[in-house]
């Protein structure tokens, strides 16, 4: 069979993604892997991406772009999503992701929107049913209203963990003043949901870091498993006490908590609370978490492309123009 692979350059993490599929719809993984390089580091306070954010994330990219090819990637995607669409810089990033040979595309909110769906949906048996995707990233929060397996319609807001957690939370462990400041910033951004009365029939799916971690924390998992994650509720009750629970630690003590990556111990408080109050707005008293997100989407996304019968829109699924390739 042959091979693909996918790359999610995100605000906080890279994630990779090589699989081997003979037809669009399903893959057998080969490889993955995924390291928190936190390009939109400062993001917030300068409009700018610094150069050691650059050069951590390129170096990540290459390297994942060059397993890709070890593996015998025939096609491949690197998509980057808020922290490059925002940066007044981002070029400089580009031009670098190209010079270690690995081009990376840069996606709008809708088409990022398109491919989160995709991946989100992908590992859920209820996936045709009406819902609505949480996608709760570094730079910003993406909300999703899908039916059928597709988006009818998505808002971006600037709610990311890197920036909330920058902008509220400098101190070690955070206090109950700036928890509370943090709080109110998303329920004011969570106004700018544009379709709350067709949620009320929908069901709450949660993707991403912060919630597939919420979810290893509850269930005490060490090491990571993806299968016992995806399929888990988890109530809004539970998230706020994760929160408070959290939020009461030093930054030493919750880098050592199983289940919790070191790398994001010092964004999961934000998270937490922005997952919190997200639900409670929305009026869910629960979510559903799948480890499916934007890597698999650009994995599946890749798959219609180059091995539909007819094309992309052989299975009904709009697809957007080919990015760059990755493959000699």
């Amino acid at each position: 069979m042959p091979t693909f692979a996918a790359i999610d350059v995100g605000t906080n993490t890279v994630r990779l993604l090589v699989a081997e599929a003979d037809a669009p719809g399903a893959y057998a993984v080969q490889h993955q892997a995924q390291a928190i390089t936190r390009l939109g580091e400062g993001l917030e306070a300068t409009g700018h991406l610094t150069a050691a954010a650059i050069g951590r994330t390129v170096g990540v990219v290459a390297e994942y772009a060059a397993t890709s090819r070890r593996l015998g990637a025939v096609a491949s995607r690197a998509v980057a999503t808020s922290a490059a669409r925002e940066a007044v810089n981002r070029e400089a990033f580009l031009t670098a992701a190209t010079a270690a040979g690995c081009p990376v595309e840069v996606v709008s909110p809708a088409e990022e929107a398109r491919l989160t769906t995709l991946g989100a949906l992908h590992l859920l048996p209820h996936s045709s049913a009406r819902c609505v995707i949480i996608d709760i990233g570094g730079g910003s929060t993406e909300f999703t209203l899908a039916a059928g397996g597709a988006p009818q319609g998505s808002v971006s807001l600037p709610l990311g963990v890197v920036k909330l957690t920058e902008r509220f939370l400098p101190e070690d462990p955070p206090p109950a003043e700036a928890l509370a400041a943090l709080a109110a910033h998303v329920r004011r951004a969570l106004t700018g949901v544009p379709f709350q009365r067709e949620l009320r029939s929908a069901e709450a799916i949660g993707t991403a870091g912060t919630v597939t971690t919420l979810a290893a924390l509850e269930l005490r998992l060490d090491p990571y498993d993806p299968h016992r994650v995806t399929g888990h509720r988890l109530t809004l009750e539970r998230v706020r006490e994760l929160s408070a629970w959290l939020a009461g630690m030093p930054l030493t003590e919750r880098q050592h908590l199983p289940g919790l990556e070191p790398g994001r111990a010092d964004v999961i408080v934000a998270g937490a609370y922005l997952l919190a109050e997200a639900l409670a707005v929305l009026g869910f008293e629960a979510l559903t978490v799948t480890d499916g997100g934007l890597r698999e989407g650009i994995l599946l996304d890749t798959l219609i492309r180059h091995l539909a019968p007819h094309g992309p829109a052989a299975d009904g699924v709009r697809s957007a123009p080919s990015g760059p390739s990755l493959a000699p």
